[in-house]
Order: structure tokens, then sequence, then C-alpha cells
């Protein structure tokens, strides 16, 4: 697991990359400690990544985070590779089926970055400014 800051419009966020994992049922320690991060520390939103050309593989988990409750984006990664292969992904309809925000891109290519963070934004806690009076 690994921490680093990005930033989303004003705010400094902090980003936790977290060990890949197919289920909120572990296999593995990684995996357990990925899990009791998600279930038991508050965040403002998850980010699952997946990969575009395994997308049914990867779905379940997308599922189980949805019904745990969290915030969820789905950041379909690869759209290249997977374009490539012939595959394509109506995000428009992925959302409505899901219900959650849906960002196709292919980070290698710096593609999709900008919708990603636009769509993360909604999620942070707004920042007020003490005034002092």
């Amino acid at each position: 697991m690994s921490r680093g800051l990005a930033q989303i419009g004003e705010q400094t966020i902090t980003v936790i990359d977290t060990p890949g994992m197919y289920s909120l049922l572990p296999i593995s320690e990684e995996e357990k400690v990925t899990r009791d991060l998600l279930l038991i520390e508050p965040v403002s939103v998850v980010i699952h990544v997946v990969d575009g050309k395994n997308l049914g593989r990867m779905l379940p988990l997308t599922f189980q985070l949805i019904e745990a409750g969290l915030p969820v984006i789905l950041a379909v990664n690869m759209m290249d590779e997977a374009q490539g292969w012939g595959l394509n992904l109506r995000q428009d309809a992925l959302e409505m089926e899901l219900e959650i925000p849906v960002v196709c891109m292919s980070a290698a290519l710096n593609q999709g970055i900008d919708e990603l963070r636009q769509r993360i934004a909604p999620f942070l806690p707004i920042q007020t400014e003490m005034i002092p009076v």
C-alpha cells in the first residue's frame, strides 16, 4: 500500500493505492488489509480501477463496493487496448446501470485523467475559510 498527494481543484487530497483484489472476502493478508481499510477507515471516495479488457471479471468487486454502501467511482482503464481488441464500452449505459460515476481512461496515454479529477471533486468535503470576527 502506498500513499501520495493529488491536487483536485484547490484541494490537496491523500490518495491511498491498495493492493489489487477481486472480492471483499480476502484470501491473502494484503487483501485483508485493503478490505479493512475500505470498511473501517472513513473515505471520501473509492476509485475502483479496472482493466477495460477484463471488465466482466472485475465488476463483481464493483458490485460489492456499492452494496457495502461505499461512495464509488468506476475508472475503466486501458481503454486504448480494449478498443484495439474491438471492445467498446457505453459509458453512459454503464453509469445508468450501476448508478455510480464511470470514467473511461487510458492512464498510460494521460487520457481521461482530467475527467476523473472532475468526477472526484463532488465527493470531497467542502472546505470553508475561517473568517475572524
